[in-house]
């Protein structure tokens, strides 16, 4: 019993880790866009795309895939600085 309940307790815990790093990182994106940074039109479409998409996810509560698409729209920033 008590290691069904300590599963139980990560569990939770890793869910509650995921859902607060995704509102963080759609801030991030949000602030780096505001920033107006020198991008092609098709980057900044792509970055808002996979934001929207990030969002959409992570309110239907599917935080994994809401951090794949907002770790993305980053990359994709960090990459188009970098260039």
């Amino acid at each position: 019993m008590k290691h069904v309940i300590a599963f139980l307790f990560i569990v939770s815990f890793a869910a509650s880790a995921l859902a607060s790093g995704c509102p963080g990182l759609m801030a991030k994106i949000d602030n780096r866009l505001a920033e107006g940074p020198m991008l092609d039109a098709e980057v900044v479409e792509e970055v808002i795309q996979l934001r929207t998409k990030g969002e959409a996810m992570h309110q239907q509560g599917n935080h994994s895939e809401a951090m794949a698409a907002l770790e993305e729209a980053v990359e994709l920033l960090d990459e188009a600085d970098a260039g």
